[in-house]
C-alpha cells in the first residue's frame, strides 16, 4: 500500500506514495473534508481542477443521511457522489468526542442519539466495519475513543483501553469479511497528553498490526506544543513502511512543521470553514477579506498565488460579495483556500525531492509569520 521513496537529509520529512484501488496518492498529502460526501461550497469539478488527490468523508453522517441502503444501491460511495479518486472515511469516533450529550459509551461500543431526529443507534466496532465496507472507501478508520482536553488520567486510560479492544475486534472482523475488496485499515493511537499512555497505545496498536497508523486525540483544544509532543512520543516507534496520519491537523504552519517530523497525511475542515467566514490563507498569513480595510483593495487575495480566484478577482470585489452574503463570495474564498493547501503540499513534496526541506520549512514559517506554539486551535 505504501512505498517510501526517500527521506529528507536534514529533517524527518518523508516522500512516498499510497497505492489504492482508485489511484496512487503522492505523499505527503492533504485531504479536503467532505463529511457528507461533498466539500462545502465546492463540487467535484472544482476538486479536479484543484488537483485534489482524494476526499475524506464521515461514516457517522453518511450512515444517518442519506443512509446505507441508498449508497449501497448506488454501488458504493464513489458511484453515489460521482468521484473516481480515492476516499478515506472516518469511523464516527470523533462524534464520540464531539456529541458528548448525545452518546453513551459502553465496552461493546457507542450508543448515539441522532442529532437529526433523536433516533437511537448503536455502533460496535464490527458494525462500523460493515458500514465502511458498504461505502467502499479506500482507506478506513476503526471505531475509537477520543479523549477530550483536559481529561483526568482515568478517562485517558479508558480511552486507550477501549481503543485497543475495539481495534482488535475491527482488525479481526475486517480480516474475516474483507474478501476481494481493496481497502486499507488504519489503527488509531490515543493517550491524550500523557506520555506513557501514548506510548502504551502505540505498542497496543502496533501489536495488532494495521495498513497505516493515525495519531488521534489531537486538535481537541490542547496547546499546540502538547499536540506536537504527541508526535515526539509516538513517531519514533512507528514503522517506516506504513503511512502516518496526523488526524484533524490543521493550519498551514502546523502542516509544514509536522511534515518535518515525519507525517504523511493530513485532513482539516479549516480551508472551507474559514472560507465561508471570509478568511483566506496566504503565504503571509491569514487575511480576513470581509474586513473594511479591504473595501478599496485592488490586489488579489494572495499576490503569490496562481489559482483562478487570485488571477481574476480583487479583494475589494470578494469583500463586496461576502458582505452581501452572496454564495459566490463563499465559494471563491473556499476555492482559493483549498488551492492554497493542495499547492502547499505540492511545494512540500518538491522540497523533499530536492533535499531542501529544512530551508523550505524555515522560509515558509518566517514568511507566513508563524508563532506556531501560540496559535489557538
Amino acid at each position: 500500500m505504501f512505498i517510501l521513496h526517500k527521506k529528507d537529509q536534514k529533517t524527518k520529512a518523508r516522500r512516498g506514495e499510497v497505492q489504492t484501488g482508485h489511484g496512487v496518492i503522492q505523499s505527503p498529502f492533504f485531504m479536503p473534508v467532505g463529511t457528507n460526501g461533498t466539500v462545502k461550497s465546492l463540487d467535484f469539478e472544482d476538486l479536479n481542477n484543484l488537483t485534489a488527490q482524494l476526499l475524506l468523508s464521515n461514516t457517522y453522517h453518511l450512515y444517518l443521511r442519506p443512509g446505507l441502503d441508498i449508497i449501497e444501491e448506488a454501488g458504493g460511495l464513489h458511484s453515489f457522489v460521482g468521484w473516481d479518486k480515492p476516499i478515506l472515511t472516518d469511523s464516527g469516533g470523533y462524534q464520540v468526542f464531539s456529541l458528548t450529550t448525545l452518546r453513551k459509551l459502553r465496552p461493546e461500543g457507542v450508543e448515539f442519539q441522532s442529532h437529526l431526529d433523536g433516533s437511537t443507534h448503536f455502533f460496535t466496532p464490527q458494525k462500523v466495519m460493515d458500514i465502511e465496507m458498504i461505502l467502499g472507501s479506500d482507506m478506513i478508520m476503526p471505531l475509537d475513543v477520543c479523549a477530550p482536553y483536559p481529561c483526568a488520567r482515568e478517562e485517558a486510560e479508558q480511552s486507550v483501553r477501549w481503543t485497543r479492544e475495539w481495534a482488535q475486534k475491527s482488525r479481526s472482523y475486517f480480516n474475516e469479511k474483507k474478501g476481494a475488496e481493496q481497502q486499507a485499515l488504519f489503527g488509531i493511537i490515543q493517550g491524550a497528553t500523557y506520555q506513557d499512555l501514548r506510548q502504551r497505545s502505540t505498542e497496543d496498536i502496533l501489536n495488532i498490526g494495521f495498513d497505516g497508523y493515525a495519531i488521534g486525540g489531537v486538535s481537541v483544544g490542547e496547546p499546540v506544543k502538547d499536540m506536537f509532543l504527541a508526535l515526539d512520543w509516538v513517531l519514533p516507534n512507528l514503522p517506516e513502511d506504513r503511512p502516518r496520519y496526523f488526524m484533524g491537523i490543521g493550519y498551514p504552519d502546523q502542516i509544514v512543521k509536522a511534515v518535518g517530523e515525519g507525517i504523511d497525511m493530513f485532513d482539516t475542515c479549516v480551508p472551507t470553514r474559514f472560507g465561508r467566514h471570509g478568511s483566506a490563507f496566504t503565504h503571509r498569513g491569514k487575511v480576513t477579506v470581509r474586513n473594511g480595510e479591504f473595501s478599496s483593495d485592488s490586489r488579489p487575495i494572495d499576490e503569490d498565488c496562481a489559482c483562478i480566484v487570485c488571477q481574476r478577482y480583487s479583494r475589494r470585489y470578494i469583500r463586496h460579495l461576502l458582505n452581501l452574503k452572496e454564495i459566490t463570495g463563499l465559494k471563491l474564498v473556499s476555492y482559493h483556500n483549498v488551492y492554497f493547501y493542495v499547492n502547499l503540499m505540492q511545494q512540500i513534496r518538491k522540497a523533499i525531492d530536492e533535499d531542501c526541506y529544512e530551508e523550505f520549512q524555515n522560509n515558509f514559517l518566517q514568511t507566513y509569520g508563524s508563532d506556531l506554539y501560540d496559535m489557538a486551535l
